[in-house]
């Protein structure tokens, strides 16, 4: 199947011109090597580094869609393999020194 149709039946894109833009423009990595193409071949078992928004999601691929289904359809065809992990940067952690009284 292909990357850009790919993403668009995983929901993780809102269209597949959306999908294609974001392979084109280099955003998409597949197995650790970023593809410029939206007519690259994926299967079960690769790994996809996708951005999000603000995030960037690692996904390992379970099983190829055959078409673009409700959210839960879609979701049970990969595994999300960066849940829970948090950028502290990006989630605004505290750097006060610790024993410091705030006013």
């Amino acid at each position: 199947m292909r990357i850009d149709k790919l993403m668009w039946f995983l929901r993780l894109s809102k269209s597949r011109a959306a999908a294609q833009e974001l392979v084109t423009a280099g955003h998409i990595r597949i197995n650790r090597q970023r593809t410029t193409r939206a007519a690259q071949a994926v299967k079960p078992g690769d790994i996809l580094v996708v951005p999000l928004g603000n995030e960037v999601q690692v996904i390992e691929l379970l099983a190829l869609p055959v078409r673009r289904g409700p959210p839960a359809e879609a979701q049970g065809c990969y595994r999300a393999l960066d849940a829970g992990a948090a950028n502290p940067i990006a989630a605004g952690q505290d750097n006060t020194p610790k024993g410091t009284i705030e006013p």
